[in-house]
């Protein structure tokens, strides 16, 4: 999709991704190492009462997720960043996540009229349909046309000085 094809209000929704104990404490061990991604009978006596997976692998599988989406390939320019990112709720072994994306702004650069900027809010749920992790992310996407007429959305966000 190209800058002009995302209007505020469209939602999208991902495949699925499983997360297992395996793959859990693998990432965890080499870039989340607290014992309670790490060791399942440490977690155990954990506040969480079990093994869980890091929010940094959650945010990365989710992240995964929206790119085999393939909403902007082809067209994706990068990012000037992620906001409001929270943790809602464990991610546990066995647990299946998918992504519902919904565009919350969109502004065309004025820096660089060849893109503009969407900006995405994600929910992460699991496969019951409890909300894990939520935040906006967001994406410089190439314009179709750099003299395209563009209705910008009623989001009054500052440009980021980040080329968008």
């Amino acid at each position: 999709m190209h800058f002009e094809d995302f209007e505020v209000g469209q939602t999208f929704r991902t495949g699925a991704a499983r997360l297992d104990e395996p793959a859990i404490i693998a990432f965890a061990e080499r870039y989340d190492w607290q014992p309670f991604h790490t060791d399942a009978d440490a977690a155990r006596a954990s506040p969480f009462g079990g093994l869980i997976a890091s929010g940094f692998q959650t945010l990365l599988t989710a992240f995964g997720l929206t790119l085999k989406a393939g909403l902007w390939d082809g067209t994706g320019l990068g990012s000037p960043g992620i906001d409001s990112l929270r943790w809602l709720a464990p991610v546990r072994p066995g647990d299946t996540l998918s992504v519902t994306i919904e565009v919350i702004a969109t502004r065309a650069s004025r820096s660089r009229p060849n893109l503009g900027v969407v900006t995405l809010g994600n929910t992460i749920t699991r496969a019951d349909g409890e909300a894990v992790m939520s935040y906006e992310l967001l994406v410089m996407v190439a314009r179709r046309s750099p003299d395209a007429t563009m209705v910008e959305s009623a989001d009054t966000r500052t440009d980021t000085g980040h080329g968008g």
